[in-house]
Order: C-alpha cells, then structure tokens, then sequence
C-alpha cells in the first residue's frame, strides 16, 4: 500500500474495494454498512438507490470483507469505522461469496443480454471452480455446463441455487449472496421489448436461491428500484427492502455534509461549498440530506467547475420518452417542480414497470426513487404513505429544462422552434403566427393528440417555453387575471420589453365549429375578461394577444398588438 500521508488519488470509476484502499485512492468510511447488516438479521437486503450512488463500491467492500481467501484481506479495513466493532471483525474473511454484477447487462435485444447474464455467470462459476472435486458426475456435468457457456435457459435458471449448496457444502459454511445492480437487464428489458423474458428469467434465478435456500447465510440485492412483488420478488417473504424513505442504511450510500466539505478541504476547493450544496446536495435518504457522489468526484476532479455529472452519465431516453406522454394533468405538476414548487403524491414502495406509461402514479414514483426528484414530510395517511415531491437541486433541475426546451426539436427543428419562442418576445404577431403553424402541422402528433384534444401537446408546449425562457421570462398557465383566467402569460423580466397573452382553444364539431370560429372564440375570450390587466399593472406597454385554435394536427392563430 501507499503510504498514508501521500495525496490521494481521485476515484472516477473506481468501484472495486479493494483497488480503491490499495492503490489510495479518496473515499468516505462507510464501512459501518457491515455492522447494519449484521445488526439487522434480515436473511435477504434489497436496497434500492439511484444509479451512481455507491451501490456497486458497497457492494464491493462487503465481499471483500465477508469472503474466504487464500490470502488475508483484513488489512484493507485497517483504520476504518467497522473496526471498532470487534465482533463483527470476527467474522471478516469466514464466507464464501458469490458475487455478481449486473450493472453493464444493458442491451437492445434480449438474445444480448441473456448472453451477458450467462457470461457473468459463467465467470462466478470458474472462480469457484475448486468446488467440482466435491460434486456427484451429475452436477459436475451440471457445473461443466454453466462454467463453459454451453448451458441452456433451465440450466442457467438454476445456476445460482446450485453454486450456493456447492460452495457449502466445500467450505461447511453457509454462503453470501450478492447481487448488484439487479434490475439493470429488466429496464434495458422494458426500454426494448423484453421485458417478459428477461423478468420470467430473474423470477427463477433469484427466486430459487434467495427463497428457502438453506445453503444461504445472507443475500444483499442492490439496484434502482424494487420491481413489482408479482414480477421478480414473488412470495419471498425473507426480503427486507430499504428504499430511500427508510432510516435503514439512509447514511450509507451518497455523501453526507461533513464528507463533502472534508474532501472539498482535502482537495483544497473549501470555499466552493455554498454553491456546492445548490448543485448536488438535496436528496432526502432517510432522516439525512444526502449529495449525489459522483457529482462531488467529479466536481473534485474538474478542480471545482460546476456542470451537471450525473444527468449526464446517461442518455435519459427512457425519462424523456415517459415524461413526453404524460398526462395533461401530470405536466400541469411538472410546471410547479420546474419553478421550484413541489406536489404530493402517494409513495408506492412496488414498481411495475409495464404500469409507468398507463399510471401517473407510478411514473411519479419511478421519478422519486430513480434520483430525479426527492422528497420531504413523508408521512402515513390512514392505509397510504404520503410525500411531498420536489426536483432535489440545480443538477437535475437541467435534466427537466433540457428535456422540456427540446422536445420539438425532432419533429420541428430546434433552430425553427427557438425562431418561434423569439418572435414571440420580440411580440411580432405576423412571425409567431408563422411559424406557430407550422410548428403545430409537424409536432401535434409527436405528443400523442387525439382528434380534437390537443392537451398534452399544449402543456408539452408550456414546460417547453417554461424551460426555454425562464431565464428572461416569467411564464405562468391557468393563473386568474382581469376577470377571468387565461392560458398562458409570459411576463418578461425587463418591462420595457414586451408581454404576452395566449388563450387556447379546441374546435367543438359538436357545435359546428371551425378552425376560424375557435381562433375567434380565444380571442374574445381574451378581451372579454381583460386578460392583459395583469400585464397593464405591471408596466408593460406592448401586449401581443393570440388566441389559437387546434383541430387534429391543424392550428390557427390570431394575433394582435396593443
């Protein structure tokens, strides 16, 4: 090892324990997560954790410090937390272990993945190839099988109860399971149409191992989210899930206050930490406010540049597409998060993946525990968990400005949408009606419109102006004004510029309307309840009035300037 009093090295991508400790690279005790686990006698631990959070380095540190070697890997706990407890350090270097990761199982087709699950596999079972002298001719038939890749889906269905009453009964000690990053083939699964294999696969190959396996001593799961009981979990009434509205394990992963202004002091970047808290602290874990640590690495590794790491490490593809198709009511919520409102909602423990794109509900939850929104005053009301739900800092807040600010763009062109949100502001009537229309002829349909019910493509187009605009604008919907309420005003931060009213209207063909008696309809609906009396008593002096109406993918906008 390096000697301690050299400078430590910056860990980006460093998820192995054992390389982190020898090769001295920075990182925050949590090897208390051992002594929790040993104190909570759970037989099966699911905890689930947004991605870069320190799942896959705890996970780490836990085999290295349960499992069996030839060679003693007690010095890599020398001087942590963990060993102050001397019996748990008992039991340091006593288990067998089998260790899997799943964290890079993502493909596009489900051939791919069940390829990379059996090489994972495959892998486990040659590292443990010691066991076969104790086999029958059967499993070690069984045992050839898997470690040479020449298996079928029974076989591989199996291989994890199997390899853990072989490695019992090799060491007469009773096996660690430890299971990383679980449900990354089941989204990769969701996202391309497998979601039926690969969920039928993980039912059987944990579900046999981790449900009445007397071989099994403990089982620690970790991954984003816990998938629905009837999926994946069914019947296993030995599991204790730990999600982030739970005390359990609530400082053990993400960085604490006093860890992040320790390694900013380390770093020498101590005079960073106000606006470090705005960028990366506010995910609530537990009892703790807890900052996103990959964010905090990387902060440390750019010297102190301040850019959103972690919304970055991924395409979002999945978020954007969920959050396109919500309900109008949903991206009416969605305007409060983005101007640092919050909604409440009930918290549901269970995701059912095939639920995210028919239920609100759910997607609000899949929003919650995949790190995209955090909450506070959770709460039990009569039978339901209750929380208030808020977009956690600046980081993620980009995540939503983004994909509001460029939805139209492939449809549209984002070039001719910004000319769109200009002419606006600039309140030239002529430009905006230009290209308003056009952008309405190639978008309506990219937001899911339905005959002559065009909300999700207005309130797609109001998150998307809120995004794009707030930094000179104000933009508020469905607010009361004059004498009534209007649809969308758009108030500019310097009042010598001008302002903008717009009123929304759908064609009736109940009532015998057309594409001009609806435009019509908005406008006097503007002028009737004197909806730019709120703009008036601001100051402003230019007010562009639009009143639009939509049929199908058609639109027509009158405008006016007063």
């Amino acid at each position: 090892m390096e000697p301690m009093n050299q400078k430590k090295r910056i860990p980006i991508g460093i998820d192995d324990f054992e390389r982190l400790v020898e090769d001295n690279y920075y990182f925050a005790d949590k090897s208390l997560l051992i002594k929790e686990l040993f104190d909570s006698g759970a037989a099966v631990t699911l905890i689930p954790r947004p991605r870069r959070f320190g799942k896959t380095l705890n996970m780490s540190m836990l085999r290295w410090f349960f499992e069996k070697s030839e060679k003693s890997k007690r010095y890599l706990f020398n001087g942590l937390k963990i060993e102050q407890y001397s019996d748990c350090m008992e039991h340091q270097g006593k288990y067998p272990v089998i260790w899997l990761t799943f964290k890079d199982v993502k493909t596009s087709a489900w051939e791919e993945s069940y390829r990379l699950l059996r090489i994972q596999i495959m892998r486990e079972f040659e590292r443990h190839n010691y066991v076969r002298t104790l086999l029958f001719d059967a499993e070690k038939e069984r045992f050839e099988r898997i470690r040479q890749g020449k298996c079928d889906l029974a076989d591989l269905m199996g291989s994890l109860l199997d390899l853990s009453i072989y490695l019992e009964r090799a060491h007469k000690t009773k096996v660690i399971i430890l299971i990383d990053e679980y449900d990354t083939p089941i989204h990769a699964g969701y996202s391309n149409g497998y979601y039926d294999e690969v969920i039928n696969f993980m039912r059987s190959f944990m579900g046999s191992a981790l449900k009445g396996n007397n071989a099994l001593q403990w089982g620690v799961l970790t991954g984003i989210l816990r998938v629905g009981k009837e999926s994946v979990f069914s019947d296993m009434n030995n599991l204790r899930v730990c999600n982030v509205t739970t005390k359990a394990y609530a400082d053990k992963f993400g960085f604490l206050e006093d860890e992040v202004i320790a390694m900013l002091h380390a770093f020498n970047l101590d005079a960073h930490i106000d606006i470090v808290r705005d960028w990366y602290d506010g995910y609530q874990s537990g009892g703790y406010k807890i900052y996103n640590p990959w964010s905090i690495v990387n902060l440390v590794d750019n010297n102190g540049r301040f850019q959103p790491y972690w919304v970055n490490t991924s395409s979002n593809a999945l978020i954007k597409d969920l959050l396109k198709r919500c309900t109008p009511e949903m991206k009416e919520e969605l305007e409060i998060l983005i101007t640092g409102g919050r909604v409440t909602k009930a918290v549901q423990e269970n995701i059912i993946m095939a639920d995210i794109e028919q239920n609100d509900e759910v997607l609000w939850n899949f929003l919650l525990f995949c790190g995209y929104l955090t909450f506070e005053n959770y709460r039990l009301v009569k039978d339901t968990n209750y929380a208030e739900l808020l977009i956690p800092n600046v980081e993620v807040g980009t995540t939503y400005k983004t994909t509001f600010s460029t939805w139209f763009s492939e449809g549209f062109g984002l070039r001719n949408y910004n000319k769109m949100l200009a002419s606006l502001v600039a309140g030239n009537p002529s430009q905006f009606k230009k290209y308003f229309e056009q952008f309405c002829g190639e978008s309506l349909s990219y937001f899911d419109t339905k005959g002559t019910e065009p909300e999700r493509f207005y309130h797609a187009l109001v998150l998307g102006m809120l995004a794009s605009l707030m930094e000179t604008h104000y933009v508020r919907s469905n607010r009361e004004s004059g004498d009534g309420r209007y649809d969308v005003m758009v108030i500019p931060h310097d009042l010598s510029k001008p302002g903008a009213v717009i009123e929304f209207k759908a064609v009736d063909l109940d009532k015998k309307e057309t594409l001009e008696t609806a435009a019509k309809s908005a406008f006097k609906q503007i002028e009737k309840n004197k909806y730019e009396a709120e703009l008036r008593a601001l100051g402003l002096t230019r007010i562009l009035k639009l009143g639009i109406s939509f049929l199908g993918k058609e639109s027509l906008c009158l405008t006016e300037t007063v």
